[in-house]
């Protein structure tokens, strides 16, 4: 009889603790995008694509587009501030800034600012500036675009990049040993943690990571180190992202988003 209760109490605690370790969902709908390749939303429910390199927004019947052939193709989209949205053509080192209608502000010719720079990321970071990464030198660049001037900092990443995300105030990157960092604006380098395998990866704050791999979507909370398999119903998909609780699943069709609440 003892030996019952306690291999009961044995299922019961393993599938307890199973249970904490998968993210639950809600569906909220689904959008068709018909070949347009999704990039994300932003805070205001606008979806970005790019479709035959010409950049576009959507916001219910809406439509917005930029296109620039002369600049070739766009590597870099960074739509943090939806206000002030960035653009960068890696062909000809060019940073275009545009409004929320997709009109163009300013465009930035990264060469007449510095021949030495082979820029592969942008990000925008706070107080007028941008994140670049120069690949020339695997070195991080904060580029003050009104002011037309550079800074260093830190020191160059010796073990090579794999992936790079930045928000105002932070550059992170994953080297090609799985490690993610951190870097702030004064250069201080934070090794955060070493990461699984995975195909596609988002950096949530602090102490959230999200990362696909095999067609499976997981959540990883960095603080306490575990890992949380996310429920949703499609089997096979290209990319996702995530933003205030929202998470989108983008397929070769279809965007469908979820409701989530991060553990």
């Amino acid at each position: 009889m003892m030996k019952r209760i306690f291999l009961v109490f044995l299922l019961n605690t393993y599938l307890a603790c199973f249970s904490q370790n998968i993210v639950n969902v809600t569906l909220l709908n689904s959008i068709n995008i018909e070949d347009k390749t999704p990039i994300g939303f932003d805070n205001l429910d606008n979806y970005y694509f790019i479709e035959n390199n010409i950049f576009s927004k959507e916001h219910d019947s809406q439509k917005w587009e930029y296109k620039n052939v002369a600049l070739g193709k766009i590597n870099t989209v960074d739509f943090l501030n939806p206000l002030k949205i960035v653009l960068f053509y890696g062909d000809f080192n060019t940073i275009v800034l545009l409004d929320n209608q997709l009109n163009e502000i300013q465009k930035i010719e990264l060469f007449n600012t510095n021949t030495d720079f082979l820029i592969s990321k942008i990000g925008i970071a706070s107080q007028n500036q941008f994140w670049l990464f120069n690949t020339l030198n695997q070195q991080v660049i904060l580029f003050d675009y009104l002011k037309n001037t550079t800074r260093v900092i830190g020191n160059p990443i010796e073990e090579g990049v794999k992936y790079i995300q930045t928000d105002f105030n932070n550059f992170y990157w994953v080297d090609k040993k799985n490690n993610l960092f951190g870097m702030d604006f004064f250069g201080k380098v934070t090794h955060i943690t070493l990461l699984p395998a995975f195909d596609n990866i988002q950096i949530m704050d602090t102490e959230h990571l999200l990362y696909s791999n095999n067609n499976l979507l997981y959540c990883l909370n960095m603080t306490t180190k575990v890992t949380s398999q996310i429920e949703i119903v499609e089997k096979s998909f290209q990319k996702f992202y995530c933003k205030d609780q929202k998470l989108a699943i983008f397929t070769n069709q279809l965007i469908t988003n979820y409701k989530i609440k991060l553990p």
